[in-house]
């Protein structure tokens, strides 16, 4: 099929307020959970070591050390489980995935650069 029509078809089901975030970023992933027949929001923080995919087959991969141990969870971008994403800091990398993070342990395994904001404003 032409890629074209495939996009138009697949634009229906992108999210509409979609938060705009790249590798490095630090973000807040509020996911919708069912249990039985309750749903809660459950927040899963920590810093973008990829993004993958176009379309609707876009995931992002999220990680974090939760009590020593590294996790990571991918999330596809325009999921109806996601409530919202919020982003807590900017960073600055040079590389497309951070796996080398995965290496790292205790506070070096979170250390990503921090934007420099007085640089992003004075070049407007």
């Amino acid at each position: 099929m032409n890629r074209a029509l495939l996009d138009k078809i697949e634009a229906q089901s992108f999210r509409k307020n979609a938060e705009e975030f790249a590798v490095g970023d630090t973000i807040r992933v509020h996911t919708k959970v069912v249990e039985g027949d309750k749903e809660r929001i459950q927040v899963f923080s920590g810093i973008v070591i990829g993004r993958r995919g176009r379309g609707t087959n876009a995931t992002f991969t999220v990680r974090r050390i939760s009590y020593g141990e590294g996790v990571e969870r991918v999330f596809p971008l325009h999921s109806p489980r996601i409530d919202k994403v919020e982003i807590e800091r900017e960073g600055t990398v040079r590389r497309a995935k951070l796996t080398y993070l995965r290496q790292r342990i205790g506070k070096r395994a979170t250390m990503v650069k921090q934007k420099d904001r007085r640089n992003v404003a004075a070049k407007n």
